[in-house]
């Protein structure tokens, strides 16, 4: 181990997950590193559409509450939009019934209602979600962390045994695959396309009859549609056919959105597990590692509540 960092944290990971957990400690009081291979605006993270709400996480019981406490910061956080890239947007959540939303948020929302026929053709909701603009949010958390101490690092880790420090939290995302290793973190791919916004103020989720899901969400940089989810594919380059039918399935929804200019394509690859692992283990040797993965499409819901009991883990 070298020389004076014994007592520090290294959190491995640099995304929403990594950077939130690292700042939690760091407010603590803990002396922390982050050890990212990637810079935060490579990771998955900054791809996301990053809507609050679940989607494919699990263990729901536990989902919901760790996305409550996130809840809790993100509204204290859209008080400064321009600073934090959070804040509160109105929209309709397609094929979700009022009790279902209810017993999900614990009546934490107040003003859901159902959609009405002009705002949804179908079964819809419609509530006020905070909707973060994760360039703008990555960055900030970042500088948060470095006012409060930490030390952000580009440095790749082929092995958690090779980090100099006695605690170490793992926030590897899909990483961990190979890291830890841990076979039964899969990818999600999503998919996005980013178009000129032509007026859209609103959010939008649908799945259709069959299962395709579409949405646009209205950020700073553009209208963010989307979306996919093709489980265990691994290519991170835009597939153009997707991408005409992510724009025809929005269309679909809000036709002035089939002539937008498109803007820029991105793709992310979601880090799927059968259930989220958060949870402390002592090596052989003394040392402690705490694992904060698996998240899914859920990562910036549950990103505050998931590094709260990790820095708990951390500290025994």
């Amino acid at each position: 181990m070298e020389t004076g960092q014994g007592d520090e944290v290294v959190v491995v990971g640099g995304g929403v997950i990594g950077l939130t957990t690292a700042l939690v400690l760091a407010e603590r009081g803990r002396r922390v590193r982050v050890w990212t291979r990637d810079p935060a605006e490579r990771t998955t993270s900054a791809v996301a559409g990053a809507l609050w709400w679940p989607y494919r996480i699990e263990p729901v019981a536990l989902a919901r509450v760790w996305a409550l406490r996130s809840l809790d910061v993100y509204e204290e956080l859209a008080a400064r939009p321009g600073e934090t890239g959070v804040r509160m947007a109105e929209g309709v959540l397609g094929e979700t019934g009022l009790d279902e939303a209810v017993a999900w948020t614990a009546s934490r929302l107040p003003g859901l209602r159902a959609a009405t026929v002009e705002e949804y053709r179908g079964v819809g909701l419609w509530a006020r979600l905070p909707l973060i603009d994760m360039p703008a949010h990555l960055g900030w958390l970042r500088g948060r962390l470095e006012s409060a101490g930490g030390v952000v690092e580009e440095r790749a880790v082929s092995d958690l045994a090779q980090v100099p420090a006695r605690i170490v939290v793992n926030c590897t995302g899909l990483g961990a695959r190979t890291l830890v290793p841990d076979p039964s973190v899969r990818p999600v791919r999503g998919q996005l396309v980013v178009v000129e916004n032509p007026g859209i103020r609103t959010w939008l989720v649908s799945t259709g009859p069959a299962g395709g899901m579409a949405y646009f969400l209205p950020q700073p940089g553009g209208l963010v549609l989307g979306g996919t989810a093709e489980e265990d594919a691994w290519s991170p380059e835009p597939d153009p056919a997707t991408a005409e039918a992510i724009v025809r399935r929005c269309a679909a929804l809000r036709p002035e959105i089939a002539g937008a200019r498109i803007l820029a394509h991105r793709v992310g690859l979601r880090p799927a597990r059968d259930a989220v692992r958060l949870e402390r283990e002592v090596r052989p040797d003394g040392r402690v590692v705490v694992h904060n993965y698996g998240h899914g499409g859920a990562g910036v819901t549950v990103a505050w509540g998931c590094a709260r009991e990790a820095a708990l883990l951390a500290e025994g």
